[in-house]
Parts: C-alpha cells; structure tokens; sequence
C-alpha cells in the first residue's frame, strides 16, 4: 500500500494503492500511520510520491457509493485524520507529484512544505462541488492555507490545471522534468532536513497556528459534513458522477 525506502536520513514513501491510488479507510489509516512513524524515527525529512503516472485520483467514489452512509461515517473522519497528521507533521514533508493529483490527491500535496511536480499531463485541483460533495474542515483548511488567494475560485469552479498553472496558482513550488522529479523531492527535502529541527518545527507550527485553530474548532461544521456525504440526494450525487466519469473512460 506504501513502498518505503531511504536516500540517506531522508524517507521516500510511495503510494501504491490501486490503480490510481484513491483514497479509502485503509491508504488514509496507511498515511496517518505512515507519519506517525517518521515523526518517531530518526529519519529527517519525508517525500511523498505516487506509483505510476498518479499521485492520487483522490477518493474511491466506488467504494463510497457502495458502503453508503455507513462507510462514509467512517472513511470521512479517517480521510481528514491522515491529512491533519500530514499538515502538522514536525519535520519536513514534501511532495513529487509524478502525475494527476485530483481532489484528495491535491490536498495531500498542499498539506506537506514543499511540492514539486512531474511537467507533463498530470492535473492537479479540487474538482469536489462538481461530484456534489462538501469539504470537510482540515482539507478546506489546508487549501486555504497553501492556496488562499486563489482558493473561492478553485472551489467554486472545480478546474484542474496543469504543472505550470499550479506553479502560477501556488499548488505546486516547482515543476521538473518526470526523470528528475523525485531527486528534485530529495534535494528540498534535505534542504528542509539541513534546518534546525527545533527551530524548523516551532517555525512551522507559527506559520500554521491560524489553521490548525480553525481545524481544531471545526467539529460542528464536520458534523454537518458527514451529514451531507451520508444523505441519499448526495450518494445519488456522487453515483451519477461516477456513471458519467466511467462512461467517459
């Protein structure tokens, strides 16, 4: 589910989850799992990549639509737990988007400190009004804090853009070559790592203090949220989405 492996004190975990590595209960307890133990380790910095020509594709809708409210009273608080841990990680975390990056798969990449993606194809953005779902707190959190100037915009209008308009729209710091992506990751990651540890984590929990405030009182509004993906007019939302985007393929 996620490969690791090590460049020196550096950690590289890849996502290796399905065929476009989408999220469901166990890639997001994987993840929060995942930083968990960095945190614990001697390791000092975290790159995030993707298996393949995806990062991630975001949720499994398909899993979703079959577990029903159910499910989604589980997955959604998991979901949100493992990019928490990501966005308020101590060390550093950064991101080689190898490919799409497509709602979760985009707030994955703006909760670490750094993210650098593959120039090509891939699409990265927040498509989640278009499937008819809202955002949970901690992930319209951590978009307001990576993207703020553009973010009413990339939400209400769900679009996806390409490396170099996320690099003009602030998702991504740097675009690459996909031969040198992950050892562009590596370079900023032990760039980050090189900081003081201590100073590089009160620094970083200063800078995110205003967020994590909001996320910490953001109970009642997440009520409301699982709520709203549970109720039977949003499943039937998000089965016709799924209908349509599987015809299309």
């Amino acid at each position: 589910m996620i490969a690791v492996t090590r460049s020196n004190a550096t950690r590289i975990a890849t996502l290796a989850h399905g065929k476009a590595n989408a999220f469901d209960v166990e890639l997001s307890n994987a993840i929060a799992a995942l930083v968990a133990e960095f945190e614990r380790s001697d390791d000092r910095a975290l790159v995030m990549t993707g298996q393949g020509t995806i990062f991630s594709a975001g949720v499994d809708l398909l899993r979703v639509v079959d577990g029903g409210a159910a499910y989604v009273r589980v997955f959604l608080p998991a979901l949100s737990a493992a990019f928490a841990a990501v966005f308020a990680c101590a060390k550093p975390i950064v991101a080689a988007v190898n490919g799409h990056a497509i709602a979760g798969g985009c707030i994955l990449a703006a909760a670490v400190d750094h993210r650098v993606m593959a120039r090509g194809s891939g699409r990265i953005g927040i498509p989640e009004l278009r499937v008819g779902v809202p955002f949970p707190v901690v992930p319209l959190e951590i978009m307001r804090f990576a993207a703020a100037r553009h973010l009413q915009s990339m939400v209400y209008g769900g679009a996806t853009f390409s490396p170099d308009e996320a690099l003009a729209h602030g998702l991504v710091d740097a675009v690459s070559e996909p031969a040198a992506l992950l050892d562009a990751a590596v370079a900023a990651a032990e760039q980050l790592a090189a900081l003081p540890p201590r100073v590089f984590a009160l620094t970083k929990r200063a800078v995110r203090a205003p967020a994590l405030e909001r996320i910490r009182g953001g109970d009642a509004i997440d009520r409301e949220v699982v709520d709203a993906w549970a109720a039977p007019e949003t499943l039937a939302h998000i089965r016709d989405y799924v209908a349509r985007t599987f015809k299309k393929s």
